[in-house]
């Protein structure tokens, strides 16, 4: 973690008093002065601010059910924020682990814990994503076994250089389907349909790794401490 973060994290100093105490050298690391508030420093560092030990804030961890027409991002934009449902402290200082698209709908996970989210979104830690498409074509039983096998093998996006890694389909009716991926490209579920000539129509993300979307569309919960650590055994 920045320097910067872990005293904002500790403290309730803005942003500008922040950089102002350590640029004056007013705080150390394992006992050196530290005058760049880029520098990493770990949560076990003895970091002291005018000689007081800084401990930082516990990492917090929450599951949102995003509504459409929202954004994945901390302040509006072209859409409004999906933040504007969190009423919680400090929530600037959240970010969201797997982004969804304006129109997407489903289970985002946010955190304030920058190892935890990049484990998630990484592909080489396989969490897979179930996502619900609902698809503009009808699929024959022939047309689905098809695209199944072509989604399990890879297939080779518009701009891509390598296949995509092995996803699941499951057909539920011949409209909509259940997609698992372990990786999150661009766009990546509507491009893979449009690979296959047809077009998705909805699309709602209801699991994560072993955590499922149970609550309301706009409303979030904590993880329970079990859920948090599904992820670190993945």
């Amino acid at each position: 973690m920045r320097l910067d973060k872990f005293i904002a994290k500790s403290t309730e100093l803005s942003k500008h008093d922040v950089l102002h105490s350590i640029h004056q050298g007013e705080v150390s690391v394992n006992g050196v002065v530290v005058t760049k508030e880029a520098q990493q420093v770990h949560e076990n560092n003895q970091i002291l601010l005018k000689g007081v030990r800084l401990q930082p804030r516990p990492f917090r961890y929450l599951l949102m059910h995003k509504p459409a027409g929202t954004i994945c991002s901390n302040i509006d934009e072209a859409y409004p924020s999906l933040f504007n449902g969190l009423e919680i402290d400090k929530c600037s200082e959240l970010h969201i682990a797997g982004r969804l698209d304006a129109d997407t709908t489903g289970l985002v996970l946010i955190t304030d814990d920058g190892r935890w989210s990049f484990d998630i979104t990484r592909p080489s830690k396989a969490c897979h994503k179930v996502y619900r498409v609902c698809l503009s074509q009808a699929l024959s039983g022939e047309r689905a076994k098809e695209i199944s096998e072509q989604f399990e093998h890879g297939i080779m996006l518009q701009g891509e250089s390598q296949l995509t890694l092995p996803a699941t389909l499951q057909v539920i009716t011949p409209t909509e389907v259940l997609l698992t991926l372990t990786e999150g490209k661009f766009h990546q579920v509507k491009r893979m349909f449009a690979a296959m000539g047809n077009r998705v129509v909805a699309l709602h993300r209801e699991q994560i790794g072993a955590v499922y979307l149970d609550v309301e569309v706009g409303h979030w919960r904590y993880l329970t401490h079990q859920e948090v650590q599904s992820f670190l055994s993945i």
